[in-house]
């Protein structure tokens, strides 16, 4: 009865088993998450939906303080923080850590615009600058935040690597990026293009 009893568990493991050959397309679905290939496929789209969307910051800063509401629909992505998309011309000045003060002519002098060039891009400001990338897309949270930090390393690469990010005060640049509307007086962009001229 015991050779019975197991034949047939064996019977039943065998039926249950499936083969995946290394490399194959099956083997490939079965290997972890790789952020930084995500944010490789994410960013050129990001970039090129932030690009065309961006709005001159003066007329966002004016449009904030004339109706934040009806800003946010209009310019934001997002509903509770959402995430805009602004483009400016300015004048770089002090920084700390990566993350420049930038005066920028025709915003109020109340209006702090900050641009982070690293080493560390902090945030998921890019990730859901298009409103098109869900949490329902990943397997989870962990996922889910890797992919923003992917596309902020492709950012770094595809925008900040030929620019000597440590030595941008006093230059003037010219910067497409996305801020999370926190604080509608301080605004930390994180770029997709920048030009220092």
């Amino acid at each position: 009865m015991t050779l019975a009893v197991t034949l047939a568990l064996l019977v039943a493991i065998g039926l249950n088993t499936k083969v995946v050959k290394i490399g194959s397309a099956e083997d490939a679905a079965e290997q972890a998450f790789a952020p930084d290939k995500y944010g490789e496929k994410a960013f050129p789209e990001i970039q090129k939906s932030v690009m065309g969307r961006a709005v001159d910051a003066a007329t966002l800063a004016t449009a904030l303080n004339a109706d934040a509401n009806a800003a946010k629909t209009k310019y934001g992505v997002g509903d509770a923080l959402p995430v805009f998309s602004v483009s400016f011309t300015g004048v770089v000045g002090a920084g700390s850590s990566g993350i420049y003060q930038v005066k920028v002519a025709g915003l109020p002098d109340d209006l702090k615009i900050r641009l982070q060039t690293g080493p560390a891009i902090n945030g998921t400001d890019l990730r859901d600058a298009t409103g098109t990338i869900q949490f329902g897309d990943f397997k989870n949270q962990i996922e889910y935040q890797n992919a923003g930090s992917g596309i902020n390393r492709e950012m770094k690469k595809v925008v900040l690597s030929k620019i000597d990010t440590a030595n941008l005060s006093g230059k003037t640049v010219k910067v497409t990026g996305v801020f999370r509307l926190l604080n509608p007086k301080n605004w930390l962009v994180t770029p997709v293009e920048m030009v220092v001229q």
